[in-house]
């Protein structure tokens, strides 16, 4: 298959500093993501990822904090109540966290995220964030993946030592969860005010989604400013309602990866996917996430023991990549972490 003019034209348009719009990420979309062409659009996208980061790829550890029969009820998710999957709450003590977040550093992750469910109290949360902080090394990025925020909470994480937060317009927001895009993107604004950084990406993507979905995901969280984005195969639920649309290939999430990468243009540094794959490497990705304690595509309430990947393996992948693996503090979480300061409870 010949490389289309206008598809050629984008992938230029990025190399020259500019950003595609609306038309050129839909033409990209319309490619056969199995094409020679569309291959082409993947190696533009790893090329593109390898020169923003010095060709060196990063290993998040992300740390579930508990498992709950959250009311959210996002239906791509192990937690939502309306699954049935947990029925009762449960959640990892201080120690325990701790425990994963020191030993986690100690082996080479480049960044802590800690979720919590998006009814898990925001008390708790800051009070298990700011022992954490304690207890990591000071250039050590900590990073917030929790429910929607207000203004006071938002500067809450950011006084207890995170330095950025995870969001994300999911798609089908509204209709696949009990959250509506506005109020995810009031959060956006509210992370950013409170002087965190913004992470996001592009999912769940099912099959079911449509470019078209897919594309207004790509340019509401572009407009957002974020320090990294990317894209994320939604993993079926046994069970649920949203298992029978089955799951997209690896392949395809690797070409979504690589249009979500040349989307933000080539000055950020982070594109990441999820679960961990070589071939989302070999498109653009250079941002994985090893998994402990609770995970919302998992059934088992300790997914090192199930769906979670470690840093080991998640370090392999990479090399068969070709990608070096940062050592040290994240490039794409740079700012000095300071002191937590006390907090008042929420």
């Amino acid at each position: 298959m010949v490389m289309p003019r206008h598809v050629a034209d984008t992938i230029a348009k990025v190399a020259d500093g500019r950003l595609p719009d609306e038309g050129d990420l839909r033409a990209l979309l319309d490619l056969p993501h199995r094409s020679a062409a569309a291959g082409e659009v993947m190696a533009a996208a790893r090329e593109l990822a390898r020169e923003a980061s010095g060709n060196r790829a990063e290993i998040c550890v992300q740390i579930g904090l508990n498992v709950s029969p959250c009311p959210m009820n996002c239906r791509f998710c192990s937690f939502a109540a309306a699954n049935g999957v947990f029925n009762e709450s449960c959640e990892l003590s201080v120690e325990e966290v701790v425990e994963r977040a020191v030993r986690s550093e100690a082996e080479g992750a480049n960044s802590i995220y800690l979720m919590g469910t998006g009814d898990y109290p925001m008390a708790r949360f800051l009070e298990v964030g700011q022992e954490v902080r304690r207890h990591l090394r000071p250039t050590t990025p900590l990073v917030a993946n929790v429910g929607d925020l207000n203004p006071t909470t938002a500067r809450r994480i950011k006084d207890a030592g995170f330095c950025a937060a995870y969001h994300a317009v999911r798609m089908g927001e509204g209709r696949d969860t009990g959250i509506t895009a506005e109020r995810r993107l009031r959060t956006f604004r509210v992370i950013k005010e409170a002087g965190l950084q913004l992470g996001t990406c592009v999912e769940p993507v099912g099959p079911e989604h449509t470019d078209d979905e897919i594309v207004e995901k790509i340019l509401l969280h572009r407009a957002a400013e974020p320090c990294f984005s990317g894209a994320m195969r939604r993993i079926p639920i046994p069970g649920t309602e949203l298992a029978r649309h089955g799951c997209i290939s690896e392949l395809r999430l690797a070409y979504l990866v690589a249009v979500a990468r040349l989307a933000m243009g080539p000055s950020l540094i982070g594109n990441c996917t999820h679960e961990p794959n070589v071939l989302g490497a070999c498109a653009g990705a250079n941002m994985f996430w090893a998994e402990v304690g609770p995970n919302p595509r998992d059934t088992d309430a300790t997914t090192e023991h199930g769906r979670g990947l470690d840093i080991a393996a998640c370090r392999t992948m990479f090399a068969e990549a070709e990608y070096e693996v940062l050592e040290g503090p994240s490039l794409i979480h740079t700012e000095p972490v300071a002191a937590a300061t006390a907090v008042a409870r929420a």
